[in-house]
């Protein structure tokens, strides 16, 4: 089959599959999740029932396609913020902001959260997040940006919950408070010892 024909059929089954999922958020959020039927759905999306079932075998699949999408999207929004940040400060900084932002801009409440966060699927997204957060924490604390005296894992469940205050704040300065008070918590004590690559002593001359 002709590449070009690969993409083209790839195209229209993603733009199928987002009227979908479109489709079904919309229709949740208006009705709720035990009145939307499989051909409501079709009606809406302008398919055929039997090209529903191609795609998705019941409403619930369809939500979870649609989270799993949103995980994915911010999980890539998090790893660019640290890819483009400077040094390891930066990128623990840059990781943590965008985390926040996210949290208060997303949905906080009603059905469809409800249901999907009862979803496996949403242990491994969690999983994923807290590897990205505990990495960048060990990294800066490689660096002697952060403290010691409590583990990369331990800093990550830290922040994770801490940060997660920002779905009920009331504007973004808040969320930047929040964030500052957050990594403040991470800094070394004043005399905290450094980690050992960072104050061993001069070699002196013929020694």
């Amino acid at each position: 089959m002709p590449k070009l024909w690969d993409e083209t059929m790839d195209a229209h089954r993603r733009a199928v599959q987002d009227a979908i999922v479109e489709t079904t958020v919309a229709l949740v959020g208006e009705h709720g999740l035990a009145s939307v039927t499989m051909s409501q759905i079709a009606k809406e999306a302008g398919i055929g029932r039997a090209t529903l079932y191609k795609y998705f075998p019941d409403v619930q699949s369809i939500l979870i396609a649609w989270h799993e999408r949103h995980v994915a999207a911010h999980l890539d929004e998090l790893g660019r913020a640290r890819d483009h940040a400077g040094g390891p400060a930066a990128r623990l900084e840059a990781v943590l902001r965008g985390y926040a932002h996210i949290t208060y801009k997303r949905r906080q409440d009603g059905e469809i959260a409800a249901f999907v966060h009862r979803t496996r699927h949403v242990v491994e997204a969690q999983r994923h997040l807290h590897d990205l957060v505990s990495g960048v924490i060990a990294e800066a604390g490689r660096a002697g940006e952060v403290r010691h005296d409590v583990s990369p894992g331990e800093l990550a469940d830290y922040c994770l919950h801490a940060l997660s205050a920002a779905g009920g704040l009331s504007s973004e300065e808040a969320v930047r408070r929040l964030v500052s008070v957050t990594l403040s918590g991470l800094r070394p004590s004043r005399g905290e010892d450094r980690p050992a690559s960072r104050h061993r002593e001069p070699v002196q001359p013929g020694a």
